[in-house]
């Protein structure tokens, strides 16, 4: 399975009638996770931390910032971004064999092409959600899956 990245997947994912998943992770910390790695705090916390590079290119902060990183890039489509951050492929599994239509309309092909439905496994937050991280706060999965939740209604 390859990574496609959020614009492929925001084309069908996004407006009301499809739950406005694209607009809710565009207003998520998710999507700006990369980002924030270009700002002065990352830059302070990297020094602090007596890393070598940058913190927009330490594996130490790309790892949960940028999810794919240390993976072969060959898993990695040209439509996949990486300063896009936490991206939908993070949580749900890489999207290439289960992002046409025809898959994604049929839940049991969809999963074993791969698609993932994590909802309600804070496991897979707490893989970067964690004490490891010099910014970490208290977990509280409720509280933080409250703001990044994104259902696609039923259709029919």
């Amino acid at each position: 399975h390859k990574y496609i990245g959020v614009k492929m997947c925001g084309v069908c994912h996004k407006g009301e009638k499809k739950g406005n998943v694209l607009e809710i992770w565009q207003k998520s910390k998710h999507a700006q996770a990369y980002k924030v790695l270009e700002g002065a705090e990352a830059a302070k916390i990297a020094k602090e931390k007596g890393l070598k590079k940058p913190a927009n290119e330490s594996p130490e902060c790309l790892n949960c910032h940028v999810p794919t990183t240390g993976l072969d890039k060959s898993l990695l489509t040209p439509s996949y971004n990486p300063k896009d951050g936490v991206q939908c492929e993070t949580c749900h599994g890489p999207g290439n064999d289960y992002k046409s239509i025809p898959v994604m309309k049929d839940r049991a092909r969809a999963m074993a092409a791969g698609l993932i439905i994590g909802k309600d496994d804070p496991k897979l937050c707490e893989k970067c959600h964690n004490s490891e991280s010099p910014t970490y706060k208290e977990f509280k999965y409720p509280e933080f899956w409250a703001k990044i939740k994104h259902t696609v209604p039923k259709q029919g």
